[in-house]
């Protein structure tokens, strides 16, 4: 075997992966496609206005379309839960729980990227973004105006999700590492469930 035809050879070897690698767009697409249920832990770090170095940290899992689960444990309790039909945000030291539509409330969000099903051309535009961090990115604008965030860019790593930078109407940005992702896990039945506990005040919001 020449030389030549041994480097041919690992061009055309590598060369599926580098593509993938290169495509955040088609990692968003695969990871909406194949995973439809996962679990991991997340931390959320503000950066600008407020509250900048503010860091919350906790679980999360989802369970496709637009079941989810988010519990931040330190350095409070809190949890949004999502049941496909309604999300609820638990606030144990308010001793109150806000329940919107899951329509309203994932919409366009980023919750929908990541936990919902569908086009998701028509909810965002789609742009690549140049490799930075180990990680391949992609910056999704949302398409109508009461979106609450002006975009999101998702930085995958062997098709799945691991940071996300998310830049609000009021010029703050979120930097959420996302960890010890495991895909298709079988979730129990209640997992998406959320009962008011006693004693605590049930908000409607329309």
């Amino acid at each position: 075997m020449t030389i030549k035809t041994w480097l041919s050879g690992l061009v055309l070897a590598c060369l599926p992966v580098m593509v993938l690698a290169a495509d955040a767009r088609t990692q968003l697409r695969d990871f909406i496609a194949d995973v439809h249920t996962a679990t991991g832990r997340f931390e959320q770090v503000m950066a600008g206005g407020q509250g900048a170095g503010r860091t919350q940290s906790g679980d999360f899992s989802f369970q496709r379309p637009g079941k989810f689960r988010w519990e931040v444990r330190k350095p409070y309790e809190q949890l949004i839960v999502s049941d496909g039909r309604s999300v609820y945000q638990y606030d144990p030291d308010l001793g109150q729980v806000i329940r919107r539509s899951a329509r309203q409330a994932i919409g366009a969000s980023p919750a929908a990227l990541l936990f919902g099903s569908g086009a998701l051309e028509d909810s965002f535009d789609l742009q690549a973004q140049p490799d930075r961090d180990g990680l391949q990115w992609l910056r999704a604008l949302p398409k109508g105006g009461d979106a609450g965030f002006v975009h999101v860019d998702i930085g995958f790593a062997d098709g799945l999700p691991r940071r996300l930078e998310l830049l609000d109407a009021f010029g703050q940005t979120s930097h959420i590492g996302l960890e010890d992702i495991h895909a298709n896990p079988t979730l129990p039945a209640d997992r998406f469930r959320f009962q008011t506990p006693p004693g605590v005040d049930l908000v409607e919001m329309n």
